[in-house]
C-alpha cells in the first residue's frame, strides 16, 4: 500500500504539475557555509525545491515533477519507499547489538528518510552531505529533519569533495549513496575513482549501499565499477524494484554468508525495526565481475 501511494503521488505530480507544487510548497535559498560547493556534478543552477502533499504522503521535488523523496505524514520516521528500505540492508551484515556505536553517512539528503532513520530510530551518529541548501531547509521545515546536534550533522557541500576529506577516512561504518539528477533518472557520481574514495571512508567492518537505476543502460556498468573497487566476495546486488531501482551493497571486508544465515538475520532485524527485511534475502544475490 505504501508503494502504491508513492506511485499515485508520482502520477499526481506529473499530471498536476508544477503549479500545485509551487502553490503548496515553500522555496528557499541559502549560501554555502560547509564543504566546498564550487564543484558541481551537473551544469547550471541548482533546481528549485518544492514539496507536494497527496493525502497522508508528502513528496519532495527538485525543479521537476519527478519525486526525489517522500514521507508519510502520520509516521515521519518510517521509510516507506522500497528502494530506500533496501538501502538499509547493510543491517544484514552488521552486529545489531552495536548499531548505536556506529557512524552512518548519507551522500545526498533527499527527503531525509535515511538520515532520520539512522539517527532517530537506530540512534546512530549520523552525517549527511547535501549540495542544495534549499533541500536542507525544506527537510527541516517540512520533513521533520532535526537541527544539527552532537549526534547529527547535516552539511552543505559536494559529495565528490566530501569523500576526500581526511577527517572521515576510515571513520564511516555505513555509507549510503543516493545521488541523482533533478529528474531522478541518472546518478551523477559513478566513476571508479569516486567509489574508490568512498571505500577509503569505510572502517574495516564498514559497508556502502548505493542506489543505481536498474532500468538505466549504465546500471550494470555502475555495479561493475563498484565490484572493481571492492574485493571479490564483498559486493551484493538487489533485483530492481518495481520502480526500477537496484541497490548495491559493498562490504569493506568480505563476510561469508549463505541464504539461511541471511534469512535468520533478516528475521532478527525485522523483529526490531519497521523494515521488511524478510523480503530481502530472496531478492539479494552476490555480484561478481566473472
Amino acid at each position: 500500500m505504501d508503494i502504491f501511494l508513492g506511485l499515485l503521488g508520482c502520477i499526481a505530480a506529473v499530471f498536476i504539475g508544477a503549479y500545485l507544487a509551487k502553490k503548496q510548497a515553500r522555496t528557499f535559498s541559502g549560501q554555502s557555509n560547509g564543504l566546498d560547493t564550487n564543484h558541481e556534478p551537473g551544469d547550471g543552477e541548482l533546481p528549485t525545491v518544492t514539496h507536494f502533499d497527496y493525502g497522508n504522503m508528502r513528496f519532495l521535488h527538485l525543479g521537476s515533477p519527478a519525486v526525489q523523496g517522500s514521507m508519510k505524514i502520520s509516521k515521519p520516521l518510517e521509510i516507506h519507499l522500497e528502494y530506500q528500505q533496501r538501502m538499509m540492508a547493510w543491517l544484514l551484515f552488521a552486529d545489531l547489538e552495536k548499531i548505536k556505536h556506529l557512524h552512518a553517512m548519507q551522500l545526498g539528503l533527499g527527503a531525509a528518510s535515511l538520515t532520520k532513520f539512522c539517527n532517530l530510530t537506530l540512534g546512530m551518529q549520523t552525517t549527511a552531505v547535501e549540495l542544495n541548501p534549499m533541500v536542507i531547509e525544506t527537510c527541516k521545515l517540512w520533513f521533520n529533519l532535526p537541527d544539527n546536534n552532537n549526534n547529527l550533522q547535516v552539511l552543505l557541500g559536494d559529495a565528490a569533495e566530501a569523500v576526500t576529506r581526511d577527517e572521515w577516512q576510515a571513520k564511516v561504518d555505513v555509507l549510503q549513496v543516493d545521488l541523482y539528477d533533478q529528474d531522478a533518472e541518472c546518478p551523477v557520481l559513478v566513476s571508479e575513482s569516486f567509489y574508490s574514495d568512498c571505500k577509503k571512508l569505510l572502517t574495516e567492518s564498514g559497508c556502502m549501499t548505493v542506489n543505481i537505476f536498474g532500468r538505466h543502460s549504465n546500471a550494470k556498468e555502475s555495479a561493475q565499477k563498484i565490484a572493481r573497487v571492492f574485493a571479490d566476495g564483498t559486493v551484493w546486488i538487489f533485483k530492481p524494484t518495481k520502480a526500477g531501482n537496484s541497490i548495491v551493497i559493498a562490504l569493506r571486508t568480505s563476510q561469508k554468508m549463505d541464504r539461511s544465515e541471511l534469512s535468520s538475520r533478516a528475521q532478527a532485524l525485522e523483529s526490531r525495526w519497521p523494515l521488511p527485511a524478510m523480503q530481502w534475502p530472496k531478492a539479494l544475490t552476490p555480484f561478481s565481475l566473472q
